[in-house]
């Protein structure tokens, strides 16, 4: 058997991402020749056990941990800082400790008072998903084509970034490194607003007169069924991200409110010219993700 990337990995919350990094390393035992889940919720647990998701699946947070050449943590933003609390003093020296949160800046200062000098930590955030969550919605092909945000800290070694490129090489995704503040500005007009957006119109839509409401949900066109879908993500892991990378996300919220505006004032005011080309960037910018396989 040849040398995996990883000995033991240990997956720590296996719903969508998580259950899909152990389908994968499943099917490709070069990525980790072991593999472990642990979650606190035991309906969690009982999935996970029934799918065969990992050679071991325990709610014993420090055993879980202890002999994992990386740790991956895969729950909501807001409860990473606290997991890896609680995971670091049971760590092994020369483990590498890593999570897929969406936000970074939030997320790297919980987490930098618990860090050890003889563990690396190397933040990824991979820039897939769907709208469902939990064991059951994961699927080894999701990462397939989709790029993978490393974001590590000062003095990270470089062979703990490579080990971890690799890793997410052998799942499929593209990676490229990025700088903590950059990253949370990237994804807050690629991913925060986007589902922000959905979430609200969803709402604006139930807060219409019954009448109205109910031919909105009877006779919804394929436009407001595909700008939704987003709309029905776990509530949990979108409340963190939006509180934790607020300002970002609020910088971006105010741009499209100012470009919202002015398509509305070139509607009201019959500028045909700003209508078709507002359309057509937005054409160009669909295209281009078609182009880069992110469509």
């Amino acid at each position: 058997m040849t040398n995996p990337i990883f000995p033991t990995l240990c997956v720590v919350g296996p719903g969508l991402i998580g259950s899909s990094v152990l389908r994968r390393a499943k099917l490709d035992r070069s990525i980790a020749h072991r593999l472990i889940a642990y979650d606190r919720n035991p309906s969690v647990l009982e999935r996970a056990r029934a799918l065969e998701l990992a050679d071991v699946v325990t709610d014993d947070l420090t055993a879980a941990v202890a002999d994992a050449d990386c740790v991956m943590l895969c729950v909501p933003v807001g409860a990473i800082p606290e997991v890896a609390a609680k995971a670091l003093p049971a760590m092994k020296p020369g483990a590498i400790l890593t999570d897929v949160g969406s936000t970074r800046r939030s997320v790297l200062d919980g987490v930098l008072p618990f860090l050890r000098p003889d563990v690396a930590y190397v933040p990824a955030h991979p820039m897939a998903g769907t709208e469902h969550s939990g064991p059951d919605a994961g699927f080894s092909t999701l990462f397939e084509q989709r790029w993978c945000l490393l974001t590590p800290i000062d003095n990270t070694p470089p062979n703990a970034i490579a080990r971890m490129e690799a890793l997410w090489h052998a799942m499929g995704a593209r990676t490229r490194i990025m700088d903590v503040e950059h990253h949370d500005k990237v994804c807050a007009i690629v991913s925060h607003l986007p589902h922000l957006i959905a979430f609200t119109i969803c709402g604006t839509a139930d807060t219409l007169a019954d009448e109205m409401r109910s031919e909105v949900l009877d006779f919804a066109a394929s436009g407001f069924r595909d700008f939704t879908r987003i709309a029905a993500s776990d509530p949990t892991m979108w409340r963190d991200i939006f509180l934790h990378n607020r300002k970002a996300l609020l910088e971006v919220l105010d741009r499209f409110s100012d470009d919202a505006k002015n398509m509305a004032d070139a509607i009201r005011g019959g500028d045909d010219a700003t209508i078709v080309a507002t359309i057509e960037r937005g054409r160009r910018i669909r295209r281009s993700l078609i182009e880069n396989k992110q469509a």
